[in-house]
């Protein structure tokens, strides 16, 4: 990378909760700019903001194909996050563009949110404290985790540390993933099971895999078909993991007690769950911790000015990922 490296950072918030990220650049001498517009942007507005960077400090929106053709100068994004669904990571490689992230920055946030989530709709907190706000003493019947199976999708950084949480309550946990450390999961206490044994057994089903073509609607009719009336479903890893419409359709129609989604597959989400009373849904706050945040924006930059100045790379995507978008 030529001396004179433009940085773009595009991901919002960004230096708000720990402004180290803005001195750091500031301090290796890089000329940046933050995303003037202060939301998510649309693909066409990231195409037009990329072209004349060298790096970008990227949060969720679509870096695709057309972005980068765009965008002769890109020779590196560097995620503030895990997830690299909006990143055309095949296009990426073909273009000569790396592609770096935070992988462990927010997993503990997440795991802790998922665990709140849990909680929450199991005792429909959220439903019970709208009914008090409407004038209404509703003492609703939950349940513990504790009485109830927990099924556990995907046992990546953040599945793992929901398996260690969960262990501390008591109840029957059993986990699943393609590759699957069975020691490690009968050492806190959870079972290996194959997905279709969670869907059928679980009293929540919790999710915990990338968006990927061999996740994309994991969660849908036919799997809710397979599950008990009275399951709910955790979604915090990604939009587009669980099927809105079929979601919505179950619990409507009572063949699901409730959900919590953190994550949909249009941001921000104006859709007709949030209507839905048996779904609890948030604003993609897995991450949203302040010390989490100040990590992932920290690696970020710390990654963008290493390229910057020629140095390798220490958190650059690995080849499995790639592989994965290879089917």
């Amino acid at each position: 990378m030529p001396d004179g490296a433009r940085v773009l950072i595009t991901t919002v918030p960004f230096g708000e909760v720990d402004d180290t990220p803005l001195r750091l650049l500031r301090g290796a001498g890089i000329d940046f700019t933050v995303n003037p517009l202060g939301r998510k942007l649309k693909p066409a507005e990231a195409a037009e903001m990329v072209r004349d960077y060298d790096i970008v400090i990227a949060g969720t929106e679509p870096i695709t194909d057309d972005v980068m053709a765009r965008a002769p100068r890109l020779k590196l994004i560097s995620r503030v996050g895990v997830g690299l669904d909006s990143v055309d990571l095949l296009a990426a490689r073909r273009r000569g563009i790396g592609v770096s992230y935070t992988a462990d920055a927010p997993a503990a946030a997440v795991a802790e949110l998922t665990i709140g989530l849990i909680i929450d709709v199991l005792r429909s907190v959220s439903v019970a404290s709208a009914s008090l706000r409407a004038g209404r003493w509703d003492r609703l019947f939950g349940r513990r985790i504790a009485e109830c199976t927990v099924g556990v999708v995907g046992m990546g950084r953040i599945g793992r540390r929901v398996v260690r949480h969960l262990s501390a309550f008591g109840g029957r946990v059993l986990v699943c993933d393609r590759v699957l450390d069975e020691g490690w999961a009968r050492q806190w206490g959870a079972t290996p099971a194959t997905f279709d044994e969670i869907l059928r057994e679980s009293d929540v089903v919790t999710l915990h895999v990338p968006l990927a073509p061999q996740t994309r609607g994991m969660i849908g009719a036919e799997e809710i078909a397979r599950m008990r009336p009275e399951a709910v479903v955790v979604n915090t890893a990604r939009g587009g993991v669980v099927d809105e419409a079929a979601l919505l359709a179950a619990l409507r129609a009572g063949r699901l007690a409730g959900a919590a989604v953190d994550v949909f597959e249009e941001e921000p989400y104006h859709g007709p769950l949030a209507a839905e009373p048996r779904c609890l849904v948030t604003p993609h706050l897995g991450s949203m911790s302040r010390d989490c945040r100040a990590r992932m924006e920290i690696e970020a930059t710390e990654e963008a000015i290493r390229f910057a100045r020629g140095e390798p790379l220490q958190q650059s995507v690995p080849p499995e990922e790639y592989a994965i978008r290879e089917g």
